[in-house]
This record gives structure tokens, sequence and C-alpha cells, in this order.
């Protein structure tokens, strides 16, 4: 089984933290982002890894090789800002399994397998995405689904403080998902241009804990709290 991990970005919101390290490399808890997330990939009977790169690919290359904590390593690298759609179909020429994993390079989950989103994915559907629950959706925007847990709408960022359910950068796709992509444009957002319009797309809602370490005070709440938050 194969993933891709989104680990291309500019990361300008981290400042001088990642200007000569990529975000996927910076340490957490004695490992990197990489290594706490193919520990969570390999766990669910992932065997290869496309890192989608741009910035700062040589140092990621330098560092990761094509080997890395047990797992095979492959590069899509983007010559250009492709945004996450076109970074994920830039990836895919390189992926040979369905379904496969996808997940944003800033993020860290903990107290759970991705197993169960293999156990919930039915050949039928476009693809899984796993939704966290958290006690402020401000920052993020919501995943509405139903009782099934088909998804019905993204909401965009609420401007009261409530809690719900919010997409993690977790994914499982079906190959099919490739369908719903824009055709002729290379760069395209999955969030705004693929999601949307998808409509058998599902959610596996998680109350396990999860960071996206995108900013400087999640990025030192991680540093000092994971991965028992």
């Amino acid at each position: 089984m194969q993933a891709i991990i989104l680990c291309g970005g500019l990361a300008t919101r981290l400042g001088e933290t990642t200007k000569t390290v990529p975000k996927v490399l910076l340490e957490i808890a004695g490992k990197t982002v990489l290594e706490w997330q193919i520990r969570l990939l390999r766990e669910a009977g992932v065997t290869a890894v496309v890192l989608a790169s741009g910035h700062l690919h040589d140092v990621l290359y330098e560092r990761v090789g094509e080997n890395y904590a047990g797992i095979r390593i492959r590069y899509a690298k983007e010559e250009k800002r492709l945004g996450t759609g076109g970074a994920i179909l830039n990836a895919m020429k390189q992926i040979r399994t369905s379904p496969f994993f996808v997940l944003n390079g800033d993020i860290l989950l903990a107290d759970f397998s991705l197993r169960e989103m293999l156990d919930r994915f039915q050949p039928g559907m476009a693809g899984v995405l796993l939704s966290v629950h958290v006690s402020d959706i401000r920052p993020y925007g919501e995943i509405v689904s139903d009782s099934d847990g088909k998804i019905l709408a993204f909401r965009e960022k609420q401007p009261t403080c409530s809690t719900g359910y919010i997409n993690s950068g977790v994914y499982l796709f079906n190959a099919t998902i490739a369908d719903a992509f824009p055709k002729g444009q290379e760069t395209f957002s999955m969030e705004r241009d693929v999601f949307p319009s998808v409509s058998d797309l599902y959610t596996l809602q998680t109350d396990a804990s999860w960071i996206d370490i995108g900013v400087p005070e999640r990025l030192d709440y991680a540093r000092k709290y994971f991965p028992r938050f």
C-alpha cells in the first residue's frame, strides 16, 4: 500500500523556524514529524511513501533519502506551487495502489490507528476524510455529515466558538478521486475545487488527539505535550 505526504509548502507562518528546515523535518518529542507520520502509515500496512516536495526539496532529499524509518521513499517535486490538489495529482503519477493515504505534512495524530479508515472504506467511495473533534472550530471550518458518515457540506470558518468536527488533513482516497479534479488544470485546491463537488465522499469522526503544527503557538504546544496531549 502507498501514501502521499504533502510537504512542499513554504511554511511562512512559522517564520525563521522553517527557512532552512522543511516543516516535516521539525523535531517533536525526539522524532521528526515525518517519522511520527510514517509510524502511523506503517502500522496501517503502508510500505512506500511519495513525498510531494517543493520548498527545500534538496534539504529534504539529503536528510531523508530513499529509505526512512523503514519505509521506501519516492519524491514528486513541484517546480512551481501547485496547491494541495495539484500536488496530489503530480504525486499520483507514482501511485499504483487504490486506495491510498494522503497526509498533510504538518499534522500530528495520537491514540488512533489508520486501520480504522481502511475498515470504514468501501469500494464505491471516492474517499474517506478523517475528521477530528475540537472544542473551537473557528480557526478551521467544519465538516457536516449524515448518520452514515456521508459528507453533506464543508462550512467555512465560523465567527462564533463552538465544538465540532473538522478536516484533519488525513485522507484515504480511491484512485477515482482524480475524476473530480478540474480538467486541464495543474494548480488547484482539494478543499475548494474538489471536495465540494464530490458526491460519494465520506468522513470518519474521531476524538483522537490531533494538532496542526503550522503556526508557532501550536508547534510549541506539540513540543511540550505530544504524544500525550
